[in-house]
C-alpha cells in the first residue's frame, strides 16, 4: 500500500514497565481510538503491530504491541511513528483535514499572490499553525489555521487561500 494511503496516528514514546509494554502518544482526536485502527505500521511499512491499550499513563497511553514481550524490545521501538490505513480512519467533515493532506498545498493570498507551500502543521496548544515556505523567504511564515485566516482549502486543486491578518507577512 502506498504511503499516501496511510496516516500517522501516533508514536511510540518508549517502554513502560519491564514486560514489553510501551507508552504510546496518540495523535487521534479521541486518543483511545488509536486501538481501533489496526493493524498499525511503521513509516516504511516494514513492521506491523496490533495494539491493545492497557491503561492511561503519564504522557500517553500504556499499550501492548504484538510481538513485543520484553523491555529491551519495547525500548528499541522508541520514536517509531505508527501509521493506519486511511480507509480505517473516520471520514472527516468538510471543514476538517488530516495534517498529511495539507502538507504540500500551494498557498495564495486573497489577491491570488503565491505565498509558498505548506511545509508542516504545528500545534503548540493554542490551535494549529500552518508553516508556509516560499521563494525568497528566509523564515517560514506561520499562519493560524482558522476559518477566518484560511477561508478556503481545496484538496482537489492542491491549494489553500489565506487572508493574512495585518502585520503577518
Amino acid at each position: 500500500m502506498a504511503q499516501a494511503d496511510r496516516i500517522c496516528v501516533g508514536t511510540i514514546a518508549g517502554a513502560f514497565g519491564v514486560q514489553g509494554e510501551v507508552r504510546v502518544k496518540s495523535f487521534c482526536a479521541d486518543p483511545e481510538a488509536i486501538a481501533t485502527y489496526g493493524p498499525l505500521y511503521s513509516e516504511d511499512g516494514a513492521r506491523s503491530f496490533s495494539l491493545k491499550l492497557t491503561r492511561p499513563v503519564a504522557g500517553g497511553l500504556g499499550a501492548r504491541l504484538s510481538g513485543v514481550t520484553t523491555k529491551d524490545q519495547a525500548d528499541a521501538l522508541r520514536g517509531i511513528d505508527l501509521f493506519a490505513d486511511r480507509e480505517k480512519l473516520p471520514s472527516l467533515p468538510d471543514d476538517e483535514f488530516y495534517h498529511t493532506d495539507l502538507i504540500g498545498l500551494e498557498v495564495r493570498d486573497t489577491g491570488g499572490v503565491l505565498l509558498g507551500t505548506i511545509r508542516a502543521v504545528h500545534n503548540h496548544g493554542a490551535g494549529d499553525l500552518l508553516e508556509v515556505m516560499g521563494q525568497g523567504r528566509k523564515q517560514p511564515l506561520l499562519i493560524p489555521f482558522t476559518l477566518a485566516t484560511v477561508p478556503t482549502v481545496d484538496l482537489t486543486a492542491g491549494r489553500a487561500v489565506v487572508d493574512l491578518p495585518e502585520g503577518l507577512e
